[in-house]
């Protein structure tokens, strides 16, 4: 990068924290940095290298003397920068967005330029009050219920991702369920977890975490005629049934945008049901919750109100960067007797007043980053007005490419479309072909499209059936971005189906 070429290059030991010395080298990277947003359409989207291209080529060891900054960044850009899958590129339609901004990139630096580790309201007051402010921020956003608030019995914390989210609120769950229950042998054993089966797994393995067997979550199956949704009466079979056999219902993860089809869980009439039985009802919103700042996306929040805690990633469609998850519950006492600590050391005078948060107490590890100063700088430098600008202008892009497929014959758009992701296949003229015919063609078709280096694109199986998913969202995508994924996507389609003169089987395809 031409960046690079312009600075004197100098080997000298420095001290780690010299002012003048980081002003120079931070202007380099930046520099960098702007030139790879540059140029990111020269890279191919989803990195092409071979396993082992680094771990074989790098250095055995760590160099034993400094090295100037210039020839490891060069080493960055020769080495590094092929070995990456460019998240931020605009041909990146894959998985769910991972969005970034400048406001985020700068308060990025003032965090590491601070490098407060706030566990605990004294040990960065700022940083522990700037988090509750922020977090009242965003729920005043979306408009949830005063019972989610500080000022209420409520109150959020600022985690890692859903997984951890998923992780703490089981924990208070199970902590709270085992307050209530006789101490016999074997209660752990007996609690039951109930989701659809297009619940992230990362649930799963969150029950795992806190001691829950795997056989004792209940997934339940969903269908197309329902678009997925997680049925009601489904659910209160489900629960019924468990409690005949003596098993004990202790919590429901409901879903805002499911990670596979973007499906939408009936929040209200779900919360209802599990709210019978003293279950703890989490609302997992890691990808839809950004859109549901837009009043016309805010119904499918409706019923949230019932749930007991609600959680969505910034990270994902808010111009934040990774690691950002918000997490709110409505009974903080509740959720935060669960995971306190209080070791003599950590001891002090606020804390023992309990008129302050202590964030340690809303997460499973004691030191945390100073998460809210970035999400902070996101808010105060796009506004409400420009999140929400931002999201629809996704959306809109989602549209034209869902008109564009509904206009020709031979794809299928398998689901409907919620937000700004799509779920579509490629079909072959034959009637009698299998779906396990069209499961190989489009994914051959998929394939083929990520091979260009142009495009990004990933798939699901729903009822098996594989689906190409192309979820809109980084930042630089503009309107001629989608048009290049249509015409791309026509072009290796009228390939593949080229192939048929006549009827046959996929596994003729070359």
């Amino acid at each position: 990068m031409g960046s690079l070429n312009n600075v004197e290059t100098t080997n000298k030991p420095i001290n780690p924290l010299d002012p003048e010395e980081f002003r120079k080298q931070a202007h380099l990277v930046v520099d960098f940095i702007a030139d790879y947003y540059s140029n990111i359409e020269q890279y191919p989207v989803c990195s092409q290298v071979k396993p082992g291209f680094l771990t074989e080529t790098m250095l055995k060891l760590a160099p034993l003397e400094p090295e100037p900054i210039e020839t490891i960044m060069q080493d960055v850009q020769n080495h590094i920068i092929p070995g990456l899958t460019h998240w931020e590129s605009p041909g990146f339609f894959a998985f769910f967005p991972c969005t970034a901004s400048i406001g985020n990139f700068l308060g990025e630096m003032l965090i590491t330029g601070f490098n407060a580790i706030p566990f605990n309201w004294l040990a960065s007051p700022a940083a522990t009050e700037l988090e509750m402010v922020v977090l009242e921020w965003v729920l005043n956003l979306l408009q949830l219920p005063k019972s989610f608030w500080f000022s209420s019995d409520g109150g959020g914390v600022l985690l890692g991702s859903t997984c951890e989210a998923l992780v703490c609120t089981l924990v208070a769950a199970r902590e709270k369920k085992l307050s209530k229950v006789a101490a016999e042998e074997g209660v752990l054993e007996k609690m039951v977890i109930y989701c659809s089966d297009q619940t992230h797994f990362s649930l799963k393995k969150a029950c795992g975490v806190v001691g829950i067997s795997p056989q004792n979550v209940r997934a339940i199956v969903t269908t197309k005629s329902m678009n997925y949704e997680l049925s009601s009466l489904a659910l209160l079979n489900a629960i019924e049934t468990d409690l005949r056999s003596g098993l004990i219902p202790l919590y429901v993860c409901l879903t805002v945008g499911t990670t596979q089809t973007t499906a939408v869980d009936p929040l209200g009439t779900l919360c209802e049901i599990a709210n019978r039985f003293d279950m703890w009802v989490h609302v997992d919103a890691a990808y839809a919750g950004s859109a549901c700042i837009c009043p016309e996306f805010r119904h499918f929040l409706d019923g949230v109100e019932e749930a007991t805690s609600f959680s969505f990633n910034p990270h994902k469609w808010f111009l934040t960067t990774l690691d950002c998850c918000c997490l709110w519950v409505k009974d903080r006492t509740v959720y935060t007797k669960a995971l306190s600590s209080d070791p003599e050391y950590l001891k002090n005078k606020p804390s023992e007043s309990k008129q302050v948060v202590d964030y340690k107490d809303w997460q499973i590890s004691l030191t945390r980053r100073f998460k809210a100063m970035k999400l902070w700088m996101v808010l105060r430098m796009h506004g409400a007005s420009g999140l929400r600008e931002f999201i629809r202008k996704q959306v809109k892009m989602a549209q034209h490419f869902e008109k564009l497929l509904s206009r020709d014959k031979r794809f299928e758009l398998v689901v409907p479309r919620n937000f700004a992701t799509l779920c579509f296949r490629l079909l072959l003229a034959n009637q009698s072909s299998c779906d396990g015919d069209i499961n190989m063609l489009n994914k051959q078709l998929l394939e083929s499209l990520n091979a260009t280096g142009r495009v990004y694109m990933t798939h699901a199986v729903v009822e098996g059936v594989y689906v190409i998913r192309v979820s809109i969202g980084a930042v630089l995508a503009q309107d001629k971005h989608v048009s290049m994924l249509w015409d791309l996507l026509q072009e290796h389609a009228e390939v593949l189906l080229a192939k048929y003169v006549t009827p046959q089987v996929i596994s003729t395809l070359v």
